[in-house]
């Protein structure tokens, strides 16, 4: 079963990180008669279904690069043009066939929509082609009390009973033949939904409801980082109107998901942005550049390291790759040797995209534990834009947040020596339980920036 929507003034980045982190209400002077805010575009024109197309519940990835999209599309638009009409700057579908589905394909983004559903009627907004927003009749009359319609619309549906977002946080949902707004902000697989001006989901991660694999490698595989937005149509007429959407910057999206990590506090610097204080080793075979980030020579390497020991730790940092770049993370370093060896290991920071490294083990592409486990590839922002990272490490547990996606989530007590590159031997310091925080340098000209830890121990 799938089910599943959205507003706003423009404001500016600032205010749009506010939101983000449920600290502003988003509704005031909304745009009406589909024209978008400063700031904003708009998915529907009031006029055609120019833009879309149709698709069910499928998972983008099977065909957001498909040499036989185009053909997808085209075979869509007879059932398309059966369910779905235009009536008085208002998109109408008549609870009937494929759902319809934006061209254009999302990663970052913040998205309102008005609705007006009838009774016993069940849809609902897919966000990135996944469901979903949930939209249904929330009175007992509609039957649906008993998979929660009773606590309105607005919920993530499709997250697992023990996940937060699943049930809105409060019943928001206007009488039948009234209009509903749903502003919704997506930030990684972080999910944010006010419904008629209140807040029903608060920074809620979205289940993949295309994998519910669950691997002790690293846990559920996250959302798609890009998809579509889809209005879902499922038993009963729904009306849409003011469907805008802006995409957020890389910029927005770092800090907003810098905010989140680091809103309880008790982070310090790793990297002060204009010397080596605080770090040692080959310092030489780095640089600050002039806009205050952390670099590798080119040419040159070597791991340089805190001088300050960490047990339990969460780390943030920014890092830029060039093309090829290759870089690490030194977890619990001793002070000297190969950290992937004799440190707890070395958290790979690479350019997955190069083709001088489609043959690498799995477990030597960014994030995964190198040699030892394997992180999920997918979730990287093209070379050249900066990326957002939280490593969290807990006894030998480790997580690795990359661009707001879970991308490592692994013990590497419970790694499976079938699985890693080399003998289990070679890695003669993976059960340290302290050491120093550092970069891991191999000839390339990485960059990091915004480098803050905070002891957990």
């Amino acid at each position: 079963m799938h089910h599943r929507t959205f507003v706003t003034v423009r404001f500016p980045v600032i205010a749009a990180l506010l939101c983000m982190l449920g600290g502003l209400t988003p509704f005031a002077n909304a745009q009406e008669n589909n024209n978008p805010p400063a700031g904003f575009s708009t998915l529907f024109n009031g006029k055609d279904l120019a833009g879309w197309w149709g698709e069910t519940t499928t998972d983008p990835r099977s065909y957001i690069d498909s040499d036989k999209l185009a053909e997808r599309k085209e075979k869509s638009l007879a059932d398309i043009q059966q369910h779905w009409t235009v009536d008085n700057g208002e998109l109408v579908n008549d609870g009937h066939g494929l759902y319809l589905t934006t061209d254009k394909f999302y990663g970052d983004f913040e998205l309102w929509v008005d609705y007006k559903t009838v009774a016993k009627a069940d849809s609902g907004i897919y966000l990135r082609g996944v469901p979903q927003v949930q939209i249904w009749d929330y009175t007992k009359e509609g039957g649906k009390w008993n998979l929660g319609a009773d606590k309105g619309s607005g919920g993530l549906w499709n997250n697992p009973k023990s996940w937060p977002g699943k049930d809105p946080a409060v019943l928001a949902d206007k009488p039948f033949g009234e209009w509903n707004r749903v502003h919704v902000l997506m930030i990684g697989d972080y999910v944010t939904v006010w419904l008629n001006d209140k807040l029903v989901v608060d920074k809620a991660k979205m289940h993949n409801y295309y994998n519910r694999k669950d691997t002790e490698e690293h846990g559920y595989e996250p959302v798609p980082m890009h998809g579509p937005i889809q209005l879902q149509t499922h038993g009963g007429e729904i009306r849409w109107r003011n469907v805008f959407i802006r995409e957020i910057p890389t910029d927005e999206s770092n800090k907003a998901l810098r905010a989140m990590a680091e809103k309880d506090g008790g982070f310090e610097p790793v990297f002060n942005g204009k010397d080596f204080t605080g770090l040692k080793g080959p310092v030489d075979n780095y640089q600050v550049t002039p806009e205050g980030t952390l670099m590798c020579k080119p040419g040159k390497g070597g791991t340089i390291f805190t001088d300050k020991e960490y047990g339990d730790f969460t780390a943030t940092l920014e890092f830029l790759l060039p093309p090829g770049g290759n870089n690490g993370l030194a977890i619990r370093y001793p002070g000297s040797g190969d950290t992937a060896y004799v440190g707890m290991c070395e958290l790979q920071v690479l350019d997955n995209t190069a083709e001088k490294y489609k043959g690498l083990h799995p477990a030597q592409f960014h994030g995964s534990a190198y040699s030892q486990v394997a992180a999920v590839r997918g979730y990287q922002r093209p070379v050249g834009e900066w990326n957002y990272q939280t490593v969290t490490v807990k006894g030998h547990h480790i997580t690795v947040e990359l661009n707001g996606f879970i991308i490592l989530d692994t013990d590497l007590d419970k790694a499976d020596p079938k699985n890693m590159h080399y003998p289990i031997e070679k890695f003669q310091g993976r059960d340290r339980l302290k050491g120093s925080f550092g970069f891991a340098g191999h000839s390339d000209p990485v960059q990091f920036r915004n480098v803050n830890i905070k002891p957990l121990d």
